[in-house]
């Protein structure tokens, strides 16, 4: 039989996804690196002890996604967060279900936050893949801990005052704020109840990966929100849309 003229060309392989894994607990750390070890598409690269080492690795190793506990000896993770999310993706996978961590958490750059015992081996390779592949992954806690931010920011929003602490995303501009007792933002500006949920998360600083990830929808279906948004609100900017939002002057 003749051999066809122009054989098909096979794609070669993806390389596997680089994993850091960073934990103070060995024992952890090596099971970790046991489930992630196992997958073709994945490896892990390097494990650190500390936020600290994290760092060092992960410039080292430049990994494709970083694991990272939150409490951590030496430097923790929440402090080397900021840094490690200019190298990789960075997924917190930790014990800590606090609301105001995961919010922080957030707002520092992680892509991800997965909580111990809410999640699967399987749950946990898929998730490394996601992140790795720019869709945020969050375990039912964390994505509760979301929710829980929204709400109270829309219940400041309807007295006309923004709360301010290490657990609220929106910074202190109580004193710029012209409360408006006779509607809320949402009745003044004509928003469903979706588009008011999502201008709450834009006012937090949320880009659209992590708004589509609290609200269960895709980036394109956040875009067409926000470009609905920006049209009843006359704004062409987040930064336009967020201080009519709230009021400010």
């Amino acid at each position: 039989m003749p051999q066809h003229p122009f054989p098909e060309h096979a794609e070669p392989p993806r390389p596997p996804l680089r994993v850091l894994v960073a934990d103070d607990n060995p024992v952890i750390r090596a099971g970790l690196t046991t489930v992630l070890s196992a997958p073709d598409d994945l490896t892990v690269v390097a494990e650190a002890e500390d936020g600290r080492a994290a760092y060092e690795a992960a410039l080292r190793h430049r990994p494709d996604v970083v694991l990272l506990d939150v409490r951590m000896p030496v430097v923790d993770g929440m402090t080397a967060l900021p840094h490690l999310v200019r190298i990789a993706p960075v997924m917190m996978l930790t014990y800590s279900d606090e609301t105001d961590l995961v919010q922080e958490a957030v707002r520092l750059g992680a892509a991800g936050y997965l909580i111990h015992g809410e999640f699967t081996t399987a749950q946990l390779t898929q998730a490394v893949r996601d992140v790795g592949a720019g869709r945020p992954h969050f375990t039912p806690t964390a994505t509760n801990a979301l929710l829980a931010h929204i709400r109270s920011s829309a219940t400041a929003h309807e007295g006309g005052e923004i709360l301010s602490s290490r657990r609220d995303f929106v910074p202190r501009i109580a004193s710029q704020v012209q409360p408006d007792v006779r509607q809320s933002p949402q009745s003044r500006f004509q928003l469903s109840g979706r588009e008011a949920e999502i201008m709450d998360l834009i006012a937090t600083g949320m880009d659209n990966r992590q708004i589509a990830a609290v609200c269960f929808i895709s980036e394109k279906t956040v875009k067409n929100h926000i470009n609905r948004i920006f049209a009843k609100l006359h704004t062409t900017t987040r930064a336009q849309a967020t201080a009519k939002w709230l009021g400010v002057s």
